[in-house]
């Protein structure tokens, strides 16, 4: 909501508090939509400023209401002015050999980062970014990046680390850069032979960097993002005790943004179904050790929302279950408790 002075009131406009003259009469209850006569009564009774509903004011969910404030405009507005400055340093190593200065790299992390007060905000601008599919490549290794920020701070890496994550974040997807669009971002399934020629990603980026100036962190984490604990990764079938640790960072880090990021022929998922999604085969082929405490600190950012859940039901999220993050113990208006560990049916389809 936001103050206007009675000269600006327009016709259509919602006020959003009551209204009182000066000897406490009720002139207007909220919601009342301003027309002539009640700028005339408003006039008559001197009252010079009222508050009345903006766009956000009308925002169901959490993320909608994201999407309409202030703070995520600003964000969006330097994002989309970084973007085509990352797009051109990244194209120019990839296709021109010309090497990446790195403080550059971070320059542009330091400008988009500081958009936010914290990671969790961070992680919701970046939640409501639409994709630009001119360069959903490049946005998916800059997100990448900033996520890579955050979730170093919530595994308590170094200071050094963090910064050495970031910039594996940065690179780590670049291979992708030497195949076609439409085949990186293929709406249906891949056949056999596209998903052979998607996975020659990782070597295509070892290629490109193997011979920079590159922390080996960042060069193995480029080639091993997608081996997986289990084996069942590529390209070389690893297990668990031969991944580099930060293609282990990588590897959840590329996950979380491929589920939160809106693609053209899908939506972001919220929080909890990224959780389910990691919970149903996560502790196999990622590490454990990474994997479950982020988890849990993402669900527990959550507490405190409200929820609607598959079945139309709403409700409060009072607690996290830890032996199933993704379904937490709700609490409905009239006191009424759902432990959705319970209810294997129940899915939770919005966060307000």
């Amino acid at each position: 909501m936001k103050n206007v002075a009675r000269m600006a009131l327009e016709n259509g406009m919602v006020i959003g508090e009551d209204i009182y003259s000066y000897q406490n009469e009720l002139l207007y209850p909220k919601d009342t939509v301003v027309n002539e006569k009640v700028i005339a009564k408003l006039a008559r009774h001197s009252i010079m400023c009222v508050t009345v509903k903006e766009e956000i004011d009308y925002a169901t969910t959490h993320f909608e209401k994201v999407r309409l404030s202030s703070e995520f405009k600003y964000f969006e507005f330097t994002y989309n002015d970084c973007m085509p400055i990352y797009c051109q340093i990244m194209t120019d190593f990839v296709e021109k050999k010309i090497p990446v200065r790195m403080s550059r790299l971070m320059d542009l992390y330091v400008k988009i980062t500081s958009c936010a007060r914290n990671g969790e905000q961070l992680l919701d601008f970046l939640y409501n970014m639409l994709p630009r599919e001119d360069a959903m490549t490049h946005a998916h290794c800059l997100n990448s990046a900033l996520i890579a920020g955050v979730f170093g701070t919530w595994w308590r890496l170094s200071k050094e680390d963090i910064f050495l994550l970031i910039q594996c974040g940065f690179f780590y997807d670049i291979g992708k850069l030497e195949l076609p669009q439409e085949l990186l971002w293929k709406p249906g399934k891949l056949t056999e032979l596209e998903f052979t020629k998607l996975k020659t990603h990782t070597m295509l980026g070892f290629n490109l960097l193997k011979d920079q100036n590159l922390n080996e962190h960042v060069i193995k984490a480029t080639l091993m993002h997608h081996e997986r604990c289990d084996g069942s990764g590529y390209p070389s079938r690893l297990q668990s005790d031969k991944i580099d640790i930060f293609a282990k960072y990588i590897a959840v880090i590329d996950a979380y943004e491929a589920m939160t990021s809106a693609r053209t022929y899908r939506q972001s998922l919220n929080p909890f179904q990224v959780i389910e999604n990691f919970e149903q085969e996560g502790y196999v082929k990622f590490d454990e050790a990474i994997l479950r405490p982020l988890l849990y600190h993402i669900a527990s950012t959550q507490l405190d929302f409200n929820v609607r859940l598959s079945n139309d039901v709403e409700a409060k999220i009072k607690e996290i279950n830890k032996a199933a993050l993704a379904r937490p113990l709700l609490q409905q208006e009239n006191g009424e408790l759902i432990d959705l560990s319970r209810e294997p049916d129940l899915k939770i389809v919005a966060i307000y």
